[in-house]
């Protein structure tokens, strides 16, 4: 509670529940021609069933949840908090822009002693219309910056924000990040998903329509949540074929949505438990804050954290 309130840019983990509803992935992730609104209203409805009507589902009797860290298991059957660090100069919200070794050094001891469980860097600015970065402009940037962090923090659990499997590659081998983090789910990078299954390590996969050059311009669903829910259903196949353990989702806020979009995924979290798999929510301080608000990003920590307390809500 402490860290929602000072800090200016997050991500939480969610709590999530086993449920007797696996079975009604395989109808998501097979590509039935006659897989009909009314047929996924239907597979909604057993969600909702599972969800709400037994009483006895509640925050204690959900299965705890662990993932494997370099060895060590991290429990997220509690909610956790990822502090993010950008060694990039164009981050969309300026506040984060960490490009110095003081700046690094700064922001990476401000994240631990607010208790975050996970720092997660990134060098390459998946801001809408952001300028494309190359691989080793970005593989410098992060050396610069994992050498000061685990200066600092040698024992810290660190995902690595990146969608090119080289990267990732280097950052689990020369420095001993624990998870890779890819905004496109290995779409922009036809290697990430064996790089990942080699490496052995958790993997985050968001939601993301497009890149992050093309994503805003014209995002547009016949049906969100279906189109996401069939997205993961097969992205987890895939994984789980390649012999991939630890898999967490990102619904990906603010990634090729509008803020209809955005607030209709938030509507609906809850229901992301029919995949049994732990959840990571990014909302702070973007567009679907401060444009509602008619704010800055640098205004947007009050909304940030409202929106922080809905999704812990939905979590339980």
């Amino acid at each position: 509670e402490k860290y929602l309130i000072k800090s200016g840019y997050i991500h939480i983990f969610l709590l999530r529940g086993s449920f007797a509803v696996r079975n009604k992935i395989d109808i998501l992730r097979t590509k039935i021609p006659y897989f009909s609104d009314l047929v996924y209203q239907q597979w909604l409805f057993c969600l909702h069933l599972q969800l709400y009507s037994k009483k006895e589902l509640s925050m204690k009797t959900l299965q705890s949840e662990y993932i494997n860290v370099n060895g060590s298991l991290l429990d997220l059957s509690q909610p956790r908090v990822m502090g993010i660090l950008n060694v990039t100069p164009d981050s969309f919200y300026a506040g984060s822009r960490t490009q110095t070794e003081v700046e690094i050094a700064r922001r990476v001891k401000q994240i631990v002693s607010e208790g975050a469980a996970i720092i997660d860097i990134g060098a390459y600015s998946s801001r809408s219309n952001a300028d494309n970065v190359s691989a080793r402009e970005e593989m410098e940037r992060l050396r610069m910056g994992l050498k000061i962090l685990f200066e600092i923090q040698p024992d810290a659990v660190v995902s690595v924000d990146t969608f090119r499997a080289d990267v990732a590659r280097m950052c689990v081998e020369e420095y001993g990040v624990a998870i890779i983090n890819d905004i496109a789910a290995g779409e922009m990078d036809a290697n990430m998903f064996h790089t990942v299954a080699a490496l052995n390590v958790p993997y985050i996969m968001m939601h993301m329509q497009g890149t992050p050059q093309s994503m805003q311009q014209h995002p547009h669903y016949d049906n969100l949540l279906k189109e996401v829910f069939l997205y993961f259903a097969r992205k987890v196949q895939q994984l789980r074929d390649l012999g991939v353990k630890d898999i967490i989702l990102d619904p990906g806020f603010g990634f090729g949505k509008t803020m209809e979009h955005n607030y209709e995924l938030l509507s609906h979290l809850e229901e992301f438990r029919i995949f049994e798999l732990p959840l990571l929510v990014g909302v702070s301080r973007k567009s679907m804050i401060y444009r509602l608000l008619d704010i800055t990003p640098q205004e947007a920590l009050n909304g940030t954290t409202v929106l922080d307390t809905i999704c812990l809500l939905k979590g339980c």
